[in-house]
């Protein structure tokens, strides 16, 4: 994956990995990875915050991600970063469950008009 191009990602041993992509003013999550024992400590949330701040420094405007729709452990993590669902991917794991398409904006906010 890290061979595509584009393709860079981020690795802490013992405990997991995130693996990104950007191209044409997107990015992508490929995957996110944490060992059951380094799970529920932050470790997802900084990979994705490395993940977020590397697509921006490439040039990317937005990043998308692809979660299962019954992913109770993902989803909070996700949408805690600012993700929203922008589309459902229907039977697209071999399990046949749906894949909801996450986006996130990574432009900055554009500064509230001064009152005048």
């Amino acid at each position: 994956m890290l061979g595509m191009p584009g393709a860079f990602g981020l690795w802490r041993p013992e405990a997991g990995f995130v693996l990104a992509r950007a191209a044409g003013g997107e990015a992508e999550i490929l995957t996110l990875a944490v060992l059951p024992a380094a799970r529920r400590q932050g470790l997802g949330a900084a990979l994705m915050a490395a993940a977020l701040a590397g697509a921006a420094a490439r040039g990317a405007e937005a990043m998308f991600l692809e979660v299962a729709a019954g992913n109770a452990a993902a989803l909070p993590l996700y949408r805690g970063l600012g993700f929203a669902e922008v589309g459902r991917r229907r039977r697209y794991y071999p399990d046949g469950a749906d894949a909801l398409v996450l986006r996130r904006d990574l432009r900055p906010a554009e500064p509230a008009a001064a009152a005048g």
